[in-house]
């Protein structure tokens, strides 16, 4: 994320001619060569090792998707945590003859760095070191499209740079802003930095503020959407987007990425009843989502409030795929907890084993219970997938029926587009209609009538 007004970026180390800032990672110049390196504490079980190796994987996906090109990775057994450097002092020499011979500009490691072991780190190895924080921030920070996710990137980007401001920066020795008689020897360029950072922080918790005044309006718009919404929301790369577009026909980007997607979108689709719902495709989860982004992630998944059934997609072919749903639910549970979420959000949820292509198709997915097994790429399982969203829409839904008179189209015509005429009887002076409507629905054609 760029800086602005003096806030540092990046390592915290500022580059010439502009105090307190460097480029960001993907601003580098490509090709940015990157080692990824995953302290793991468990690598003793089979189990524990097949879960590190997933986990690396993902670390060097999340690298890959701000541009590094990633020429060295490593899973670390990690006996003791260093409080000078984490790793230990045979893995730092071991890591830094690897990356020494790879012209790496760039280490990721895979946990959480204080501001000490970032520092020393990049002493031994010579190069930019960023933690999965400082990662996971870069790449919110590129991609936060709606205003209060922009906001709240910035202000978590903000807060975990001004932990960093113990760096020994080669210009924090110097004094400025004092003139002697004042009783000083003035302010130092840290007690500035941090000065300037506390400032910023400021106005972007008034500007949030005043956002947050406004989301009740939207949301009330939001309601005013004639159609359901049946809002796609998963583990990041479990293949959301490409089952959008098989659901949708349309062409969101949809790549073998972790967060290739972190725009909402939106399209209209018709069930086989005639039914048109919005179907809407949001930001990836992720496990160990740092803390200072958890409330701009869910600043990204408003249409996940609002949606009348949930589709929970999962890569069933991928050895995590438990530990990852854990991490999903865990995240809806939290926007219970702040208000933002219902907390029947479970009973409005479908959960859908995707990619079950990579098992040898659907009858290969085992325990599926209520959760429908799909493959988005071959198109497997999708009818399956379109009768329970309308399955689930149609238990919210309300019988009634209404009197209209011949002469009113308008009014029959929206009963067939938004409801499920279960019932018509035509006569000379009236046609008796009965329907079954969403509530919302059912109140707004009241309204109306």
């Amino acid at each position: 994320m760029a800086a602005e007004d003096g806030r540092p970026a990046g390592d915290g180390a500022p580059a010439e001619g502009a105090r307190g800032r460097v480029a960001p990672v993907s601003a580098l110049a490509p090709p940015t060569r990157a080692a990824v390196i995953l302290p793991w504490e468990r690598p003793d079980r089979q189990q524990a090792q097949r879960a590190a190796e997933a986990r690396l994987a993902e670390a060097s996906g999340l690298a890959a998707s701000i541009g590094l090109v990633v020429v060295h990775s490593a899973a670390l057994p990690l006996r003791a945590r260093r409080p000078a450097t984490l790793l230990g002092e045979g893995q730092v020499e071991l890591i830094g003859q690897a990356i020494a011979g790879q012209s790496v500009a760039v280490v990721v490691v895979d946990a959480a760095l204080s501001p000490v072991q970032q520092r020393n780190l990049e002493k031994a190895w010579g190069c930019k070191v960023i933690d999965r924080t400082g990662l996971i921030l870069e790449i919110f920070g590129e991609r936060a499209a709606t205003r209060e996710g922009a906001l709240q990137v910035e202000l978590a980007h903000l807060d975990y740079q001004r932990s960093r401001l113990v760096r020994s920066w080669t210009h924090l020795e110097r004094q400025r802003g004092g003139f002697g008689f004042l009783g000083g020897p003035g302010e130092t360029q840290i007690e500035a930095d941090r000065r300037l950072i506390g400032e910023r922080i400021a106005k972007l918790r008034r500007e949030l503020e005043q956002v947050r005044r406004t989301r009740g309006l939207h949301r009330s718009a939001r309601k005013r959407v004639p159609y359901p919404i049946v809002a796609l929301v998963g583990y990041t790369n479990a293949g959301k987007s490409t089952l959008f577009n098989a659901l949708s026909g349309a062409e969101v980007v949809a790549r073998d990425q972790l967060f290739a997607t972190l725009d909402p979108t939106m399209r209209g689709i018709r069930l086989a009843s005639g039914r048109r719902v919005i179907l809407s495709d949001t930001v990836g989860f992720i496990s160990e989502l740092p803390t200072e982004l958890v409330a701009a992630f869910r600043a990204t998944l408003e249409e996940v409030a609002e949606a009348d059934v949930i589709l929970h997609v999962r890569d069933i072919a991928h050895p995590d795929t438990l530990a990852q749903r854990a991490d999903v639910v865990a995240v809806l549970d939290g926007m219970v907890r702040d208000g933002t979420l219902d907390a029947d959000w479970p009973e409005r949820t479908i959960e859908v084993l995707n990619k079950a292509d990579l098992l040898g198709g659907i009858a290969a997915v085992p325990e599926r219970g209520d959760a429908v097994a799909v493959s988005a790429i071959t198109g497997e399982g999708l009818e399956a997938l379109r009768a329970a969203i309308e399955a689930r829409i149609g238990v919210g839904m309300e019988v009634a029926e209404y009197v209209l008179p011949p002469e009113d189209g308008a009014r029959l015509a929206w009963l067939y587009e938004h409801g499920e005429v279960i019932g018509r009887q035509d006569a000379e002076q009236a046609i008796r209609v009965t329907v079954r409507l969403l509530p919302a629905d059912r109140a707004r054609f009241e309204r109306a009538g």
